[in-house]
Order: C-alpha cells, then structure tokens, then sequence
C-alpha cells in the first residue's frame, strides 16, 4: 500500500482514473471522511450507488459510476481545494458557487461534511475540501 500524504486527492484520483477507464466499478480503501463525500456523491446523483464493505482494517468503499446515454462519465470533474499543507477555511457566506451552481462544493464542518447549498442553509463555515462538477 502507497503512503499517501492527502488521502482525500487520492479518492477523487482514483474515482477520475475509473472512469477514465471506463470502469463501472471502484473499490477504494475507506474512511469516514471519504464514506461522507461518496454519500454526498450518491445523494447529489453523481454516482450510481456507493457500498461499506467491512473488509481488511479500514473498510472498502465500493462506488458504482454513473455515465449518461452517450458513455460520458457524469463527473466531469473534481478538484481538491484544501491540502494538508495549505487548508482553505470559508465562512457561510463566503462559500462560492461552482459552475454557477451547476457544481457543488464540499465542506467539512462542525455538522459533518455538508454540500455548500446545506453550508448555506444553516449558516455555518468550515474547510473547504473539494469541488465537484
């Protein structure tokens, strides 16, 4: 197993490079924070359907991708924006659209990691983990 320094930017790597593929399905070593993203994923309908597998020390996320009619993947695209050695923290008002509100940022905050338009709705700020579009 590769020591990885962002476990977060290594789960939305393997995620792009699945689809990349064109794979239908990807197991990626889990942890709360990423469980929370992939639930958001799966809510927001970026994803087909995501799995807990209580497999080796750490559990499994199983992720089903999700392509539309003509095989393209539905993420377009996602990008970290907070890193372990630069964190990025936003107020609820500070929050920024992405894509005009086509997109969704993710955040972590002291309610759990939330979408920017929850972040809104109750009015509370947090690290900014990542964009999705």
């Amino acid at each position: 197993m590769a020591n990885v320094d962002d476990p977060i930017a290594d789960f939305l790597t393997q995620i792009r490079n699945a689809q990349l593929a064109d794979h239908s399905v990807v197991r990626i070593p889990g942890s709360n924070v990423k469980r929370e993203i992939a639930e958001i994923l799966d809510d927001q309908g970026y994803i087909e359907a995501v799995r807990w597998l209580d497999e080796g020390p750490q559990g499994i996320i199983e992720i089903d991708l999700k392509y539309d009619r003509n095989e393209e993947p539905v993420i377009q695209g996602m990008e970290r924006v907070s890193k372990p050695r630069r964190r990025v923290y936003v107020d609820s008002d500070e929050i920024p659209d992405v894509l005009n509100g086509l997109g969704i940022a993710v955040l972590s905050t002291s309610h759990g990691v939330v979408t920017d338009q929850q972040a809104r709705a109750a009015k509370i700020g947090g690290e900014y983990l990542c964009k999705i579009y």
